[in-house]
């Protein structure tokens, strides 16, 4: 059974979380990315607390901004640094004694976090596991110098507009919904009017949060009056994840190509890579029953 509990951390940050399981268990962590919301791994989060599928206890918090969890109004407060301490200290929580978290499964924004926070505290986790969130490093390459994927990625621009959180919010949530789409314009099957209605509660409690994690972030495709990330520099120190890392990718993201994938292994030495035809960036909601065998495999595999 899922329950909904708010968890206050030390630091002052609410995470306001979906947890299944019982406290105690090796923990599995869970981090949705934009516009979404811990419900899209309610479903996960019920087949790894059975004692069939390990009996695990499956967390999976609001990011700070979305939700009931604490949203600072300032884009500053959604700077990497703040966003990894929030979740080391959720790891604290829940992992009993100090154990390693049994896995770190991320999904877009979530993803971001994830692999900076297995390349600072590699030694609170065992296992990392990603879908469709680039690795920095290859973000950054990418953004500087392949042209498909700067303008894949101009949308990141429209999202720090002072005015964005208004434009999202119109003619309800039109612009949010067809995030979604298909590439002929068509709602996907998986976006039930219940699902509609999950989405559509979360972004009525505020969009500003959301929004700010694109504003704070120095990764972004340049422009004219905007260098982006030509701007930016990362030493190999930040960017080497030494974990089992599996990275689930929907290959017909329109937003992050595949060219992202591209030297993987030589910032993550322990790479499982499993490339998803017929999948989107909302791999999630699309296959979950392949997330969910992939993630099974890994968890049970000894690397």
């Amino acid at each position: 059974m899922t329950t909904r509990i708010d968890i206050p951390l030390p630091h002052g940050t609410t995470l306001h979380c979906h947890v299944s399981g019982e406290r105690g268990r090796p923990v599995l962590m869970f981090l949705h990315g934009f516009p979404e919301g811990a419900f899209i791994w309610d479903g996960l989060l019920a087949h790894f607390s059975q004692p069939a599928h390990g009996g695990y206890r499956c967390v999976a918090p609001y990011m700070r901004g979305f939700g009931r969890s604490s949203s600072p109004q300032e884009a500053e407060a959604y700077r990497a640094k703040y966003l990894v301490q929030d979740l080391a200290a959720l790891m604290a929580v829940e992992c009993a004694d100090g154990a390693p978290l049994e896995c770190l499964v991320a999904h877009d924004w979530g993803g971001a976090i994830a692999w900076n926070l297995a390349n600072q505290l590699p030694q609170r986790l065992r296992r990392l596991a990603i879908v469709n969130s680039p690795h920095p490093g290859a973000f950054l390459r990418e953004l500087q110098h392949n042209a498909a994927q700067q303008a894949a990625s101009q949308y990141m621009h429209f999202l720090c507009r002072p005015d964005a959180e208004a434009l999202l919010a119109e003619d309800d949530f039109r612009r949010l919904f067809a995030f979604f789409n298909a590439p002929d314009g068509s709602a996907p099957a998986w976006l039930t009017d219940a699902v509609r209605q999950q989405y559509r509660a979360l972004w009525q409690q505020g969009l500003t949060g959301a929004c700010n994690y694109y504003r704070a972030s120095p990764l972004r495709p340049p422009r004219e009056g905007d260098a982006g990330a030509t701007a930016v520099s990362m030493p190999t120190s930040m960017l080497t994840v030494p974990l089992p890392t599996l990275v689930l990718w929907g290959m017909e993201d329109p937003a992050l190509l595949p060219s992202l994938l591209d030297g993987l292994q030589d910032w993550v030495p322990q790479l499982q890579l499993q490339p998803v035809a017929g999948a989107s960036h909302w791999l999630v909601h699309e296959q979950p029953a392949v997330l969910t065998g992939a993630l099974a495999l890994f968890l049970q595999s000894n690397s």
